[in-house]
């Protein structure tokens, strides 16, 4: 259990209710996963805005899910809000990806 993430920040904000919890929880696994399919769309089709906007919105839920990732995610939202187009970011989006990935399976097995 929390190998992958952890809830220390979404305990602290619940006030350790368990209700709350599982919604964020299951929240998680219903958004984050087709975000990040999303912003792969996005990095791979160099659409530097549909990048920007969905790191944007998944930056508070790495976040909150402690994924460790955030600096990498932020790196990438910053290639899509500046058209970076000499720099390329697929190596960090992979490593965002398999974070994600992992906590998901892991976050879908503690809570289902």
């Amino acid at each position: 259990m929390e190998k992958h993430y952890n809830l220390i920040k979404i305990r602290e904000l619940a006030d350790n209710d368990q209700d709350f919890i599982n919604t964020i929880a299951l929240t998680f696994l219903e958004e984050v996963p087709e975000d990040a399919r999303l912003l792969k769309i996005a990095v791979d089709s160099k659409d530097y805005l549909a990048a920007y906007r969905t790191a944007h919105k998944m930056k508070p839920t790495v976040d909150l899910f402690g994924l460790g990732v955030l600096d990498d995610l932020i790196e990438v939202q910053d290639w899509g809000k500046l058209e970076q187009k000499d720099k390329d970011v697929t190596a960090t989006l992979d490593v965002v990806l398999e974070a994600i990935e992992k906590a998901a399976k892991e976050i879908s097995e503690d809570f289902s």
